[in-house]
Order: structure tokens, then sequence, then C-alpha cells
């Protein structure tokens, strides 16, 4: 049996040129398999929302992409370490600059879609961190990170127009 830890500490932390760090992070996500796409991508799928360490609200995996990693290496890390899932990462979600809550400094992050294909029991983080599946609008409802709902809106946009597409296609 492997032993799965989170990696500790700063010292592979990448930063931008003004001086900010660089977090990645993912929006893990699943078809319902009994509820057909006709009433729309949103009512059709869940995501998977975590507590953060301190338990209040919910979020998406996300955390710092070190010097020794690709950016998508960091972003199935992440998603390992704190929301215990593997999955296909699709291209990115976009940029955003962001005021860390617990220190005085703007951060980047940069979101991409996790289509989950694993979950795990055990994780990392399962002590410190809760994970729940929620409907579109529960993740709306709750996540408190205004650039997290904007790269949940655009992951919804990006696979209704999939769907449609492949409607209009068949």
């Amino acid at each position: 049996m492997v032993s799965l830890v989170s990696r500790q500490g700063r010292q592979l932390q990448r930063y931008t040129s003004a001086g900010g760090r660089l977090v990645v992070g993912c929006i893990p996500y699943k078809f319902k398999i009994d509820e057909p796409c006709k009433d729309g991508v949103d009512q059709a799928m869940e995501v998977l929302v975590i507590s953060s360490q301190k338990g209040h609200g919910m979020m998406f995996p996300k955390g710092g992409w070190e010097l020794d990693e690709t950016i998508k290496e960091a972003v199935s890390r992440e998603a390992l370490e704190e929301a215990g899932v593997q999955g296909n990462i699709e291209g990115s979600l976009g940029k955003w600059m962001y005021k860390s809550r617990s220190h005085d400094a703007f951060y980047e992050g940069i979101m991409f879609p996790l289509n989950v294909t694993e979950e795990l029991v055990h994780w990392p983080e399962m002590d410190v961190r809760k994970r729940r599946w929620v409907t579109i609008a529960e993740a709306r409802e709750g996540c408190q990170h205004p650039w997290m709902k904007e790269a949940l809106d655009r992951l919804v946009t990006r696979l209704s127009n999939l769907s449609r597409q492949e409607t209009a296609m068949a």
C-alpha cells in the first residue's frame, strides 16, 4: 500500500513577476448517470466541493504550483491531496487575480476542469477537509470565492456549448 501525504512548505513555490503566488486548481465534475442532458448541462452534472482546512465554507481544490512540476501535474496533485479524486484535466478555464484571505497579497489563480474518473476512499487531507458532490446551483450558492464562481460559470458554458454541438451533429 502506498502512503499518500500532502506536500509541505513553499521552498519550490512559483511566483508571478509582481511577487504573488501562482495557484492552480480544478473543478472536479461528473455527470449523473440517471439524468439526461435534455434539461441542460447544469442539471445533469455535479461538482465536488471541499471545505477549507478551517472548515468554513466550500471551495474547489487549489494550491501552489511548484517549480518541479508541470501545471497539469500540480492540478492533479492538488485534486488528489485535497479532494481525493483523479481524472482527466481539460483545457484551462482562465486566470484570475485575487486577494489572499490569510496574507496581505494578491495571488494569480488558474483553474481547470477535472472530469473525475476515480474517487479515493483515503486521501492525504481527509482528516482536515470534508468533500461533497453538489449541484451547480449549490456550488454557486456556497462558494465564497467570486473568481471560483466565475470559473464554474465558464465550465458550465463550455460544456453546454459542447452538448449543443453534439446534439446538432446527431
